[in-house]
């Protein structure tokens, strides 16, 4: 291990690294501003703030706000003024506990001030780049959805749900929650912050999952639409909205002759710069054989037939904004391990890659003269920041961020071979600075969720470095069902989870394990989510490891399907007989490696019952089960409180600490030093 103490030594500084999300620019292509958590005194909550970032790299980053609270998405007017949305005090108001509303920051200069307060709060804004017009997004209650005076009825509404103590939600239709809340009662609209007049009467749950566009001269919007049809399925179709007569138009439909889930779902990209034509994202639905695919396709914002756009290209791309003049589309895929930035011509459909660094790009705005492209950039290398990208050269520049890069303990590399069908697996791979064949390193092996996903941005959940700073080698791998090696890398692990996928997973740890800088008798594998279905998967069919964590994770497919927040997405491919085929539960006897169990109770995506499911049968069915005398070499952290991914700063400490501890246990045979606020020992 390396002499110098990095951030990632010590959990307590790690965990106040400031972390960086998000970028908006102003419409002149002059000011860029970005999100920024920071802990708060008792390190038990991170609070947003927002910077600007210098976009000349001439100064330093500048916080902008601060508060309690916290702000988060900011966006600027076609003016220069900067809008955020934030739970913050209105001095002008008495309200102990405000909800979320919508401040503005005058680009002139001076204080914050409220533009919009309602009692229902915001939850996001949409301004026009070239037009006064600004719209949000904000939740409108069923009983005051169309009254003539909707806002103070619904006002009262809310208030009398809240003087009686009421939180129940009765229900129509599906779904009923998403992630880690509840949908409901109140329902999703677009208002016009001028009166705030709402565009969407009686559009009831369409906009639960919608990314509204609005044309740079304000006029129209454009957005994909959440039908509810039989059966608990529905459809997402693409509709324009007028702002001015708020008149609703289906652009595209994704229903088929018989009303039911049609081929294609829309959603909406960014708008052309004239506000003629829109960017469509087209996902192909699934079968129980096929794997979803997203394509691009332009069209008219009046209507017409979709044109496919760079139909050749095995990507699936993520629309991000128009070049200024129209000619091209910039988009960000998944490529390799990678997430770059490529140019796709409108006229032809050519593709061309503007990054080739070992990075992920996010949130990208190209400045006005077409030159420049200012993006959010991260790898395993690095934290999220905010850089500057030449057009022409693909030159890459770091701006003045609101903290360095933090040193890391140890080198990043890259893995790959080859499956038994031929497929060309490959892996990033963390080293500790000391790891060399005089003093190999043990191996954790980390698998990641989604399962339609990669390992190739930073994460603060899943940091490798942490694990690196005490002595392992982190193993990073993009099985079978991985994005970004094309759609029959996708394909041949659809359906078959417990098969390329699992033997993807084996096949590069076998080469890993040969190095003669890793231990490769003192291997660990962990999982989370679709990560950690792997990892029940792997306990039951090898013993190579010497413990193994599972973190939110799908135990028995046939509970998970019907009980998780969106069964009308996995049921598809979750059919009777592949969960007959694929379920790790069905293979509880055959689990002989200790195992940490952790699962929040909010976790709606994978349900808690997977977690109890597993920890009981782990102690009644494993080959490893409890003793006589009940006691176990298993483990289960649970967090009543916390959801899929556990979020707040004290419990994403103890999750560390005790996975550490448990994975110290089962590779070194050391006793775990445990958290004291666990309660299990005196502090």
């Amino acid at each position: 291990m390396t002499d110098f103490q990095t951030p990632f030594h010590d959990l307590d500084i790690y965990n106040a690294l400031p972390r960086l999300s998000g970028l908006a620019m102003s419409p002149d292509g002059e000011r860029l501003v970005t999100t920024v958590q920071l802990l708060d005194e008792k390190s038990t909550k991170w609070i947003n703030s927002v910077w600007e970032i210098d976009a000349r790299d001439r100064r330093p980053a500048q916080r902008l706000t601060r508060s309690t609270k916290g702000e988060s998405s900011p966006a600027f007017t076609a003016d220069g003024d900067l809008l955020f949305v934030s739970a913050r005090p209105d001095p002008d108001k008495s309200d102990d506990e405000p909800p979320a509303q919508l401040w503005t920051l005058p680009a002139a200069g001076g204080e914050a001030s409220v533009l919009l307060s309602r009692k229902g709060g915001i939850d996001g804004v949409h301004p026009a780049r070239t037009a006064s017009t600004v719209l949000v997004s904000a939740g409108v209650l069923p009983g005051a959805d169309g009254a003539d005076d909707q806002e103070k009825l619904d006002a009262e509404l809310r208030t009398a749900r809240k003087d009686n103590k009421v939180a129940a939600i009765l229900h129509t239709g599906y779904p009923v929650r998403f992630w880690d809340h509840d949908l409901g009662p109140a329902q999703p609209h677009l208002l016009d912050v001028d009166g705030c007049r709402d565009l969407t009467p009686g559009i009831g749950v369409a906009l639960q999952h919608a990314e509204p566009r609005v044309s740079p001269d304000g006029t129209v919007v454009v957005t994909s639409v959440m039908t509810p049809l039989a059966r608990g399925t529905s459809a997402f179709d693409l509709v324009r909205i007028d702002v001015a007569t708020a008149e609703r138009t289906t652009l595209l439909s994704s229903r088929n002759a018989d009303s039911g889930p049609g081929e294609f779902d829309y959603s909406a990209g960014p708008i052309s710069p004239d506000g003629a034509t829109v960017v469509v994202s087209v996902e192909r639905r699934s079968t129980p054989e096929t794997a979803p695919a997203t394509t691009l396709g332009l069209l008219d914002v009046t209507g017409g037939e979709l044109r496919p756009l760079a139909t050749d290209w095995d990507r699936w791309p993520t629309p991000v904004a128009w070049f200024p003049d129209g000619s091209a589309i910039l988009v960000i895929a998944d490529d390799n391990g990678r997430a770059p930035l490529f140019r796709i011509d409108v006229a032809t459909g050519e593709v061309t890659a503007l990054t080739s660094d070992a990075a992920a790009y996010s949130a990208a705005h190209i400045h006005p003269d077409g030159t420049t492209i200012f993006a959010v950039r991260s790898s395993y290398a690095f934290p999220p920041e905010v850089v500057r990208i030449d057009v022409a050269t693909g030159q890459v520049t770091r701006l003045q961020n609101p903290a360095e890069r933090p040193v890391l303990p140890g080198t990043l590399t890259e893995v790959e071979t080859t499956a038994a069908d031929g497929s060309r697996v490959r892996a990033f791979m963390a080293l500790p600075d000391s790891a060399s064949a005089s003093e190999p390193a043990p191996l954790a092996l980390w698998i990641h969720g989604g399962p339609l996903g990669s390992w190739n941005s930073w994460t603060w959940r899943w940091c490798p470095w942490n694990f690196i700073a005490r002595g392992y080698a982190v193993l990073l791998p993009d099985p079978a069902l991985s994005t970004g090696y094309g759609q029959e890398f996708v394909q041949r692990g659809w359906g078959r989870w417990g098969s390329e996928p699992f033997t993807d997973l084996m096949s590069i740890t076998d080469v890993v394990e040969e190095r003669d800088d890793i231990a490769g008798d003192r291997t660990v594998a962990m999982g989370g989510s679709f990560g950690g279905y792997l990892a029940n998967w792997v306990a039951g069919h090898t013993d190579r490891f010497a413990g193994i964590v599972t973190h939110a994770s799908l135990w028995a497919l046939d509970q998970f399907g019907p009980t998780t927040d969106i069964s009308s997405y996995w049921e598809i491919e979750m059919t009777p007989q592949m969960a007959a085929d694929n379920s790790p539960h069905l293979h509880v006897d055959k689990i002989v490696t200790p195992m940490l169990v952790i699962h929040g109770d909010k976790d709606y995506r994978v349900p808690i019952g997977e977690g109890l499911r597993l920890w009981y049968e782990l102690l009644a069915k494993s080959g490893l089960p409890a003793a006589a005398d009940g006691s176990t070499q298993h483990r289960f952290l649970y967090f009543p409180d916390e959801n899929h991914w556990v979020l707040s700063p004290q419990h994403a400490k103890v999750w560390y600490e005790v996975t550490l501890g448990f994975v110290d246990e089962q590779v070194h045979g050391t006793t775990p030093k445990l958290p004291a606020v666990l309660g299990l020992g005196a502090p």
